[in-house]
């Protein structure tokens, strides 16, 4: 279970206000005059036949952690909207220049969104859905939903997580409002290639899945993974991405189960092609090691990047809960047909959330700029390169 304070937060002395986001739909009409049948000669002499599809070029993904609104966060967004609604866009803004800078950059929703006000912290998780805007803002792209929260609301919890993530434009996989959906991947693009995102959890905290919905949420089994992440290589995936909830809560130390799991999934290989480009871990709520295995690259568990005060299992406020990071990864295409696409420089970006403003905060920018926070960010880059990432090429960004 994931603790949290049950403090009242202090009336906010000043209101921000939120810009507003204007969401628009393109269209486009019909070519000014009848379409050339292919080979035609074009008015430049050349042939009108389809260009091929564009080169493939180098692209950047980043990745971040829990996305935990507790009532203390809800409170706050509810202030920074002005007491009307609830505005998530002022907490995260501190992540927007990475977030937003990259080709693609995927997010963990860890809770279901409630209904008509109907919003709650711990135990049982249920969000704003206007945090779905605030995501989209930053300029995240996709986002993990499989968490052991996923069913604190049942099927009408993930029907409306989903649905408020749809209309803003945020894809999403892990969990589901049909089969189809259940199952299958986020499909992103990205320079040229084709990227899918799988996503699974260790556990419902106890929820059954509702009845006749085996599928509402992927449940963390390794044959499972491989199959989907076969079938997402097969219909066309460039790049493969898994982003598992797993680990133990308050361990900085990957367990068993994610060092055993980690290391047969990042084995698995069709046609000498590895089934599986990246694993993104969630759910220890504290930064915990990068590492290269097998070739391929697993975070186990990048840390939370909004939560409130947060408890451990001996009952006092740990610091650690409000640390995170962003992994980032420059993939290079394949060298040759059939063979993978390489990352070519991995990258960690230390965040930490400032309760005393309700903020993300880039740890490198914010020392850059005088802040004495050189303790925080050297105790997450001590965890995160713990297991050698650093002689694998694992570098701190900003």
């Amino acid at each position: 279970m994931t603790r949290s304070t049950r403090r009242t937060r202090r009336t906010a002395a000043v209101v921000l206000v939120a810009a507003a986001i204007g969401l628009g739909a393109g269209c486009a009409g019909p070519a000014d005059g009848p379409a050339r049948p292919p080979g035609t000669p074009s008015a430049t002499g050349t042939t009108g036949a389809r260009p091929g599809p564009p080169a493939s070029r180098d692209f950047t993904l980043v990745a971040s952690g829990d996305v935990l609104p507790h009532t203390s966060i809800i409170d706050r967004a509810h202030a920074d909207a002005g007491g009307h609604g609830y505005d998530f866009g002022p907490m995260l803004a501190g992540a927007r220049s990475v977030v937003s800078g990259a080709d693609l950059a995927i997010c963990h929703m860890e809770t279901v969104y409630g209904a008509n006000g109907d919003y709650s912290g711990y135990p049982a998780f249920k969000s704003p859905p206007q945090i779905a805007v605030a995501l989209k803002a930053t300029g995240y792209d996709s986002c993990s939903t499989a968490s052991n929260h996923t069913l604190d609301d049942g099927a009408a919890g993930i029907a409306r997580t989903l649905g408020a993530l749809d209309r803003a434009g945020v894809k999403h996989t892990g969990s589901g409002r049909t089969a189809a959906e259940g199952r299958g991947p986020a499909w992103l693009r990205a320079n040229g290639a084709k990227v899918a995102q799988l996503a699974y959890t260790y556990d419902t905290n106890g929820y059954p899945l509702p009845k006749g919905r085996p599928w509402a949420v992927n449940l963390m089994e390794r044959q499972r993974i491989l199959a989907d992440a076969r079938a997402a290589r097969k219909a066309g995936a460039d790049v493969v991405v898994v982003s598992l909830h797993w680990g133990t809560e308050w361990q900085d130390e990957p367990n068993g189960q994610q060092l055993s799991l980690g290391r047969e999934l990042t084995a698995s290989r069709t046609h000498g092609r590895p089934d599986i480009d990246l694993i993104l871990g969630t759910h220890a709520h504290i930064p915990q090691a990068y590492e290269k295995v097998n070739g391929t690259w697993i975070i186990y568990g990048m840390g939370d990047q909004i939560a409130g005060e947060m408890f451990n299992y001996d009952g006092a406020q740990d610091a650690r809960g409000n640390m995170g990071t962003i992994g980032r990864f420059t993939f290079a295409p394949p060298a040759g047909a059939g063979e993978r696409w390489q990352v070519k420089k991995a990258e960690f970006v230390p965040e930490w959330f400032d309760l005393g403003s309700d903020r993300v905060v880039n740890l490198n920018r914010a020392i850059d700029r005088g802040a004495d926070l050189h303790g925080i960010r050297d105790q997450i880059r001590r965890v995160v390169l713990s297991r050698g990432a650093a002689e694998d090429g694992l570098t701190m960004g900003k």
